[in-house]
Formats: structure tokens, C-alpha cells, sequence
């Protein structure tokens, strides 16, 4: 590997966002010339040596504490000599050995932890196998080896023999719908197809089984640096969260310097490398640019991505044959030049078009695999909940769209799993009248056939044995379920733009244009993208084979020149780490969006921006989510400005102790032990301004003055950044989130108590869970403030009423600080609109103060608030 010195020749960017901890600032290199250097170096085991004063080559210098290339693969060469040398311990030894096995592949450190180790890991790649070849014979067997006509009946079956029942001759037993062995053999041999498609499948079934067998030599090598390195048995594997693993990652880095060009090993660095790939596709679905959204005839526009589709993409990109990245950790030097874009353009398209047309040729046979996998797996599951094809799933778009910058799998997934309920009452808050006339009309039908079925079926038994009886009342039950899911509750009261602001308490992204829009069924439409039907999923996957080589050839092709120039005007390489997506290094100076609360701080032109503010909450969600991390300058100059501006707003803002004592939806939430303090902590925020726009008496019989939901939740962040950590052997920094809360709370000391009062061996998980959770509800306020602030930066008109006193962010520093002024409040004017609910009444003339009062369209106010 190159020394540091042949990096000088890069150029880099000025004043530009680095990673890296203090004093290795011009580790940071942009790209835009060819790249030397590989991330990990192979020679970890002779810098270790060379460090600890051995000489096993002419090549190695002890005394300036480098090695020469040559002494380098020698000391690889002769990595036996090591075993017997009595300054390097054997347990030292092994250690760094597996870590730089496993360092190089991060990915799979982080799979082993989430897949729950190597038991688990290789019990799931033997059953893959086992299904593989289970799917294939059984199809097999079904084509080639029953007799139908036997087993439907169509040809008649006489048994004769000594001992016989006369009554039994003609009964048709499993034994004779099969037909004999040397029958099966000779059909298959007869059929060229048949012999085709079991050859195709032989060769990928032994591809597989090697990948298999590779897998379980690289899982094995992860198990023994858990049980070596990070002293973490397998047994105890599950205890064991993530951020723990990864801060014994950074531990072992700082006493062992595996990577020798970073004294330290940062969260951020190791979040590159595992999300190296899926950054930059978070990035391009960001930027619109992989041709996703069709329109199409009568449809119009269709949102359409598989994983099929995507498989491609990321074939085509980044690890595929002739793909952009010439290995997993580094994009290929010619795409990081100017000079030959429109070349490498037509070079691209040239491969995109190949493996299009490859895609066409292989259609026939992945479309007969999608239809027998889909048939074997949901086939039981239909027919013993037919209401499930009603169920809705996160799409796999909306993975992309509403994943963070840096956000690991298991986050994402939490995050939209907290958020489930009440993106699902939105959607069922929408009916249409038409087709609830007509499933109440079908279900009446259906449910009046099956009634009589089953009465003449109680009073004889043997209506079952008429011809095709089980299978209509099978048909009628199902018809049934699925209408049933189409009738609304006529009990149920919806406020849809409350529902829509607790979805994005947990989604964290929403278009501008759905506010206020929140009734309207294009807002509705644009929602089933992110969160579709199971059954248009079904669907998707089944139609994939066949658009995904259309998608290729005809859209993604006319693509090729904006993909050539994302790769090269958004890839970074970081020394230690590689090429990364710019985008990934949360850089609010090149990336930042001046209507996100980063005006005077980015210079980021509009093709630098990334969309709905995704620099700056992918920022605050890492932060959040890694509070030992220590930002670069940039960022933690944003971060310092956001929290001056919540400080600021907070004081015209309700206490957090009227938040948690005076809304109703809290009032239940505390009645209920499974509510947990960060539930009711989000619940009052966005419960808050529909209860003060209602005009209700406090507790103190007191007027409360209507306020928004950003002014809540910066009340309540407010307290959180203020209040002090309950145990400091947690190591959090005084950041965002304390595992303490405003001591005016009762609901936190009571949290605390728990904590306190829990023993050493439950503390740690305890601990770990209660502050994730109140990690996540802080991301939700953070979302929630933060939308309302663009909102008011964008469209002021909308907020003028609401945010006269309000300062700037550049404006903060001179004046205000982190008190604020005590004035603030008295100088807030009124509101004359609530966002968070958004539905107006008429003025009441019996209203004493003749005050607009903002409230739900029906007397139920409260009702689908909930999450």
C-alpha cells in the first residue's frame, strides 16, 4: 500500500467536513483524480511488529517504526516466525490477526451481531439450501409424477385381491395417484424443458453451495474475533446491543492500533463501512435519480421498485462485472475524472443494456421461480388469514426514502416499526363510499350462500361429499374477509391531520405539500408508496422479472451521464476507509438546505442540496443515536445553533410539567402501566395544541394560551438538554439526550426509580433499552420541531401569526445565548392557526372572548391521535 505521503497529490477540498479525530484533519481527501490506496492495510501484522521492536527482514526499520514493502511481505511470508516470539503474545497475536480478517469486512461484523451469531447464521444458509432443493424437487414431482386423472377421479381404480373390502375397491388412495418410479424417470427424460430448467437449477444450487461453504469459513473467523478480541462468547452474544460491540471496536482500536493510518476508529468510520453501498443508494433515490417512479396510462404515476430491480442496481453499480467500484471499498479511478465522462457514459449504457437484455433472455425462469416461491410461501397463510393480503408493509422505496444518512438496519427498522400504527390509521382514515357500499352488498351475498351451507352441512354431514362443496365455502369465507376489510368502523372518528403529525413523529420526512393536505386522497396516494398493500407487494415482485429488463434497457440507460457524474462529484475517500458518498459525511457546509435551518452556514448550491433536509436530520439522528461521537466543527456549529433556537423558542413555549399534567391523551397514557415515559413524553406534544386550541381550563382553572407543536417540543427538549445525566458510567456526553429527565416530572423519577433500583445484572439492558427509547422519542421531537421551522422558512405567510418573536438561526449568537431572554414569552403574539391539527370551525358567538377556537372536525378530538 502506498504510504501516506502519496496522498499529497490529491486535491482537497477546502474547509471541507472530515471524520476524523483532532489532528488528523488532512486525512480527508477529495477524489477527483485516481486513488492509490486501499482502506485496510494488508500488512496490520507488521506494523505491529515493526511498533514492538522486531526485525524478522533486512527491509524493517525498528528504529523509525515503519516497514518497508518488501519487509512487509516477508513478514507476512514468515507469519509462523511470530508464534514463537516472546514479545508478541499468542493471544496478541491472534487477536490482530482476526481483527484485520474481520476489520475488512465490516459488514458481516455487524450480520453476525444482528443474525445472532454463528449457529443461527449457518442454520439459515443450510435451510436456504434445503429450500432450494426442496422447491425444485417437489415441482418436479408434481409435474412429472402423479397421475391426475387417478387422483381427480377421471379414470376409475379397481383393487382386487384376497381380503378385500367390496367397498373399498374402488377408493382412491394416495399410493395410486403416483406412479412408479421408472413411470417418473421416463417422463423427465422425455422432456427436454424439464431437463433444461434441472440443469440451470444444478449449477446454481452448487453456486450457491460454495458461496455457502466461503460463508462458513469467513463466519467462523468473525466468531473467534468476537470470543478473542471483543472477549464476547457466543452465549452471551444476544445481551449484548450493538453500540456495545461497536464501542469495544473503538476500544480495541485505541489499545492495539489495527488501522495504522487512524489513531482512533470513530462511530462515523465504522457506519462508512458498513453502509458504504446503501448511502449512495439512499442518496440517488434522494436526488431522483434511479428511474423509480413511472408514469403510466390510466395509473399515472407509479412508484416501482423490487428487489429484483434493485439486485440490479446494485449489480450494475457496485460490485457486479463491470461495475463502477473496482472492488468494495474503492470507486475506479477513471470515474473520478472529467476529461472522459461522455466515454465512460457510453460504456456504462453498454452495460446496462447488456445485462437488460440478459435480464429478458432469464425472464421465463426467474418468472417460473417467483410464482412457485410465492405459491409455497403465502398460499397457508391466505387460506388461514385471508385478511392478511389487506395488511400493509413498509415498501421497499420507502425504506430508501425515508432512511437517514448513516441509519444501520436494525435503526431503520425500529423506527418504521414504531410508526406503523399511525401511518395505518391515516390510511384506514380514508373510505370510499362506493366501494363500501359495494363490499357490504357482496359480503351480504356471500354471507347468505355460506349460511345455508352450513346449516344443510349441520343437518347432514354428507352435503361435504357433493363435488366442489368444501371448496365453495372455502371461496365464500375468504370473499367474506376481504370485504369486511373495506367497511370502515361507523363508530371510528378520524382526524386525519393529527394522524399524519404522529406519522411523522417517527418517519421524520414528509413533502411540504402534505401539509395542510392531509385529507386529500393524492396525500392518501403518495402515503401507499411508502406503505403498501401485502398484496401489491405480492404483486410487484411476481411482475418484477418482467418490467426490471424494460426499466434497464429504456430509463435506466437515458441515465448513464447523471450516474457518471453523482459517482464523481459525490465520492469522498477517506483515509482508513475508502470511497464513501459525500452525502454520507453529513456535511451541512456542502450539503446543507438554507430552509433546514442551515442558512448562512452551507454554500451548497441546489444540485449540492439533498432533498427534504436530509443533511441536517440525518445529522441530528446520528448525533442522537451516537453521543460519544464528537462532530467536526461544522456540525457541531449546527447542532450548537439548533439548540440555542430551541432554547429560545422554549420560553414562550408551556412548561414541561403543564405538557405531561394537563393534556388528556397523557392523562390516559399515565392510567396505563405499559405506557413508558418517552411514549407519554411524544403523546403530549402532539396532544398539546389541539387541547389548548379547544380553549379548556388548566388544572389551575386557568386559560392556557393556545401554542404549536414546535413550541411544545422545544419546551420539552429544552429540559432534556438541561437536565443532567442519572449515571455517568453510561458515558453519554452531555448531549442531546440524558437518561434523566426534568426533575418537575413524576413520570421520569419514577423511571429513574426503576433504574435505580435495579440490579447489576439487569441494569445494563435495562438501561440500554430505556435509553434507546428515549434516544428515539428525542429524534421524534427533533423531526417535529424541525419540519415546523422549514415550514416557517419556507412559506412564512402560513406561520406569520404564530412566529413574530421568533430569531433567525444566524441571528442566535448575537442575540441570545443559551438562556435566552426571560421576556420572550410576554412578547409571543397568539396564533391564529394550530398546525398540528389544522381543522377550523366556524366562530362561536357565545364565545365570551370572541376567540377563534382550532379543533377537530368532530367533538372527538383526541380519537386517532394516539400512536
Amino acid at each position: 500500500m502506498a504510504n501516506f505521503e502519496a496522498y499529497q497529490e490529491y486535491q482537497r477540498i477546502e474547509d471541507f467536513e472530515e471524520d476524523s479525530p483532532p489532528g488528523e484533519e488532512d486525512l480527508l481527501v477529495h477524489v477527483p483524480e485516481g486513488l492509490k490506496g486501499y482502506p485496510f492495510d494488508h500488512s496490520v501484522l507488521s506494523e505491529q511488529v515493526c511498533r514492538s521492536g522486531l526485525s524478522l527482514s533486512r527491509g524493517a526499520d525498528p528504529s523509525v517504526g515503519r516497514c518497508t514493502a518488501r519487509s512487509r511481505m516477508e513478514n507476512l511470508v514468515d507469519f509462523t516466525m511470530l508464534t514463537s516470539c516472546p514479545v508478541v503474545p499468542l493471544v496478541l497475536l491472534t487477536s490482530l490477526v482476526l481483527f484485520h480478517i474481520s476489520l475488512d469486512r465490516p459488514v458481516h461484523i455487524y450480520h453476525f451481531h444482528q443474525k445472532n451469531g454463528f449457529a443461527c447464521m449457518m442454520l439459515s444458509e443450510f435451510f436456504e439450501l434445503v429450500q432450494l432443493l426442496f422447491v425444485v424437487t417437489f415441482t418436479t414431482f408434481l409435474v412429472n409424477c402423479v397421475d391426475y386423472d387417478v387422483l381427480f377421479a377421471n379414470r376409475a381404480v379397481n383393487h382386487t385381491g384376497p381380503g378385500q373390502n367390496p367397498l373399498d375397491r374402488n377408493k382412491v388412495t394416495l399410493p395410486d395417484a403416483i406412479v412408479t418410479g421408472q413411470q417418473c424417470t421416463q417422463r423427465i427424460q422425455e422432456n427436454s424443458w424439464i431437463i433444461f430448467l434441472l440443469i440451470m437449477a444444478a449449477i446454481f444450487w452448487i453456486y450457491r453451495l460454495v458461496k455457502v461453504f466461503c460463508n462458513v469459513l469467513s463466519y467462523w473467523e468473525i466468531r473467534q474475533f468476537y470470543i478473542k478480541a471483543l472477549k464476547i462468547r457466543m452465549d452471551e452474544l444476544c445481551n449484548f446491543t450493538w453500540q456495545e460491540v461497536q464501542d469495544r471496536l473503538i476500544s480495541l482500536q485505541r489499545e492495539q492500533q489495527m488501522c495504522i493510518h487512524k489513531k482512533e476508529l470513530t462511530e462515523l468510520d465504522i457506519y462508512h463501512r458498513i453502509l458504504r453501498f446503501k448511502n449512495y443508494m439512499v442518496a440517488m433515490i434522494n436526488k431522483s435519480l434511479l428511474p423509480v417512479q413511472l408514469q403510466l396510462p390510466l395509473l399515472g404515476n407509479v412508484v416501482f421498485l423490487t428487489q429484483g430491480l434493485k439486485y440490479n442496481f446494485e449489480l450494475i453499480l457496485f460490485w457486479g462485472p463491470g461495475s463502477l467500484f473496482q472492488n468494495k471499498w474503492n470507486l475506479h479511478p477513471k470515474y473520478k475524472r472529467n476529461g472522459n465522462r461522455l466515454e465512460l457514459a457510453q460504456q456504462l449504457s453498454r452495460i446496462i443494456l447488456l445485462l437488460g437484455l440478459a435480464n429478458l433472455l432469464l425472464c421465463p425462469f426467474i418468472l417460473v421461480w417467483q410464482v412457485l416461491y410465492a405459491f409455497f410461501s403465502y398460499t397457508e397463510v391466505i387460506r388461514r388469514e385471508p385478511g392478511s393480503l389487506g395488511a400493509r408493509r413498509w415498501s421497499l422505496y420507502g425504506h430508501l426514502y425515508l432512511r437517514h444518512f448513516n441509519e444501520l438496519d436494525h435503526e431503520l427498522h425500529g423506527r418504521l416499526g414504531r410508526g406503523y400504527k399511525p401511518t395505518s390509521k391515516y390510511m384506514n382514515s380514508f373510505t370510499s363510499p362506493l366501494l363500501t357500499v359495494f363490499a357490504k352488498n357482496v359480503a351480504f351475498f356471500s354471507g347468505s350462500v355460506l349460511a345455508v351451507l352450513i346449516a344443510l352441512t349441520v343437518y347432514d354431514e354428507d352435503v361435504l361429499t357433493v363435488q366442489h362443496i368444501l371448496t365453495l365455502i372455502t371461496v365464500l369465507g375468504v370473499v367474506i374477509t376481504i370485504t369486511r376489510s373495506f367497511i370502515p368502523d361507523e363508530h371510528m372518528v378520524w382526524c386525519p391531520e393529527q394522524l399524519l403529525q404522529c406519522m411523522l413523529a417517527h418517519i421524520h420526512y414528509m413533502p411540504d405539500h402534505w401539509r395542510g393536505s392531509a385529507n386529500k386522497s393524492e396525500t392518501r396516494d403518495e402515503v401507499a408508496q411508502l406503505f403498501q398493500y401485502k398484496a401489491v407487494f405480492i404483486l410487484e415482485e411476481l411482475l418484477s422479472p418482467i418490467v426490471t429488463p424494460f426499466i434497464l434497457i429504456f430509463l435506466l440507460r437515458n441515465k448513464s451521464l447523471e450516474i457518471i457524474d453523482f459517482f464523481r462529484n459525490f465520492t469522498v475517500e477517506v483515509v482508513g476507509v475508502g470511497d464513501i458518498c459525500s452525502f454520507a459525511q453529513m456535511d451541512i457546509r456542502r450539503h446543507g438546505n438554507p430552509t433546514w435551518m442551515s442558512a448562512g452556514q452551507t454554500e451548497a448550491s441546489v444540485y449540492q442540496q439533498a432533498e427534504n433536509g436530509k443533511t441536517e436530520l440525518s445529522l441530528m439522528h446520528f448525533t442522537i443515536k451516537n453521543p460519544r461521537w464528537q462532530p467536526p466543527q461544522e456540525s457541531s456549529v449546527f447542532i450548537s445553533h439548533l439548540k440555542e433556537k430551541v432554547h429560545h423558542d422554549a420560553q414562550g413555549g408551556p412548561s414541561t410539567q403543564l405538557l405531561l399534567s394537563e393534556a388528556p391523551l397523557c392523562t390516559s397514557l399515565h392510567s396505563n402501566e405499559s405506557a413508558s415515559g418517552p411514549d407519554n413524553l411524544l403523546a403530549s406534544v402532539l396532544a398539546h395544541p389541539v387541547l389548548t386550541a379547544s380553549g379548556l381550563q388548566g388544572r389551575d382553572h386557568r386559560f392556557i394560551p393556545p401554542s404549536t407543536a414546535a413550541s411544545a417540543a422545544a419546551s420539552v427538549l429544552a429540559s432534556l438538554s438541561t437536565s443532567q445525566l442519572a449515571h455517568s458510567s453510561s458515558g453519554r456526553s452531555p448531549g442531546l439526550l440524558p437518561s434523566s429527565v426534568h426533575p418537575e416530572s413524576t413520570m421520569y423519577r419514577s423511571d429513574r426509580t426503576i433504574i435505580d433500583s435495579m440490579t447489576n445484572s439487569d441494569s445494563r439492558i435495562q438501561k440500554n433499552s430505556l435509553q434507546s427509547e428515549f434516544a428515539s422519542a428525542e429524534m421524534s421531537l427533533h423531526a417535529i420541531y424541525m419540519h415546523e421551522l422549514h415550514q416557517q422558512s419556507s412559506h412564512p405567510q402560513r406561520t406569520s401569526g404564530q412566529w413574530q418573536s421568533a430569531v433567525p438561526m444566524r441571528d442566535l449568537h448575537t442575540n441570545t445565548g443559551f438562556q435566552g431572554h426571560s421576556g420572550l414569552g410576554s412578547s409571543t403574539s397568539v396564533p391564529t392557526a394550530v398546525h398540528l391539527g389544522g381543522w377550523q370551525e366556524e366562530e362561536e358567538e357565545e364565545n365570551e372572548d370572541d376567540q377563534e377556537i382550532n379543533s377537530g372536525s368532530t367533538p372527538k378530538q383526541g380519537t386517532g391521535s394516539s400512536s
